[in-house]
């Protein structure tokens, strides 16, 4: 549905930074890409159908759809991993953007900006981040885009053996229904940033947040160990932060889209659920890695059912 507000219009060219001028089926028939082809890259990329004769795109939409079929033409890509690339793309953007909107709202909200002038103090804001904006994303990508070839450059498949760590906050559930949106917002924020924090500086990859736990993984049990008691003693020294319960395990991971799949990572959900409150649970394969490491402690605990697994003993990490 579109919005007939010229206040509307204004911001969204503000953050463009270009005029809308074709509707979909010109940028298509500009960018030579049949239209049907055209449409299933603009969904890929997240974006929602807009009616045909809406003008809604702009030279930067043709450039991007001649870019998309570049790619394709000249075999770099071919038609299911292009698909995959736009979708990864259009993900991590989205996600991007929407913190990115969601800290402009709360920079006009403290600076006491009222609802009528908000349309107009958005567009000076995008006037003035955008390009800055820009070069960041695509420096940190850079960035991110050669540490991630240098990590697989040398894996012959998708798969790797990995250390895998999964925390989560005990009783978030019944605290998220006793304490303010405002304050749960912070605890959620607070939880998110420290834990990236933890992980990136001990050699470890988030690989996601999801309010109230966080997975990542890291290439030695060491590692693993380190980020995981890390994690537990530095949020268990924030007022009002519920405790940490941190499942790990190590073994083949499947790495697919920036995600990871395989049961190692299963088990080290599992793992999660059966950790106690404050405690580190490892399966045998981290624990053997850990014997005899200085640093570390392991205590057997009572044989498990792991649902999907079968048996095993898994052990409690703390410091030596």
């Amino acid at each position: 549905m579109m919005i007939d507000d010229p206040r509307v219009d204004g911001l969204t060219e503000a953050f463009l930074r270009q005029q809308r001028r074709y509707t979909s089926h010109q940028v298509a028939e500009l960018a030579g890409v049949p239209f049907h082809r055209a449409r299933r890259f603009w969904r890929a990329l997240g974006f929602a159908n807009v009616a045909d004769d809406a003008i809604e795109f702009t030279d930067a939409d043709v450039e991007a759809l001649k870019t998309l079929m570049g790619l394709l033409a000249d075999g770099t890509y071919d038609d299911e991993h292009i698909m995959l690339m736009a979708r990864s793309l259009g993900r991590a953007s989205a996600r991007l953007a929407e913190s990115q909107a969601e800290l402009g709202a709360e920079t006009l909200d403290l600076a006491g900006v009222p609802l009528s002038r908000r349309s107009h103090a958005w567009q000076r804001r995008a006037d003035r981040v955008v390009p800055d904006l820009e070069r960041l994303l695509v420096y940190a990508w850079r960035r991110h885009l050669a540490a991630s070839a240098g990590r697989i450059v040398d894996q012959e498949t998708a798969s790797a053996r990995l250390a895998v760590g999964f925390a989560d906050l005990v009783g978030f559930t019944r605290l998220s229904r006793q304490i303010s949106e405002t304050e749960l917002a912070r605890l959620v924020e607070r939880f998110e940033s420290r834990s990236a924090d933890i992980v990136a500086s001990s050699g470890g990859r988030m690989i996601k947040t999801l309010g109230d736990s966080v997975l990542w993984v890291s290439d030695t049990a060491a590692h693993a160990a380190d980020i995981a008691l890390s994690l537990v003693g530095a949020h268990a020294r924030v007022k009002g932060m519920p405790q940490l319960r941190v499942g790990l395990a190590i073994g083949p991971v499947i790495g697919r889209m920036g995600d990871v799949f395989g049961t190692t990572v299963n088990l080290a959900s599992r793992l999660t659920s059966l950790a106690p409150a404050g405690g580190v649970l490892a399966d045998p394969a981290i624990a053997a890695e850990l014997e005899d490491h200085p640093r570390f402690g392991l205590r057997a605990e009572n044989l498990q059912v792991v649902r999907g697994v079968g048996e095993l003993v898994p052990y409690l990490v703390s410091r030596a």
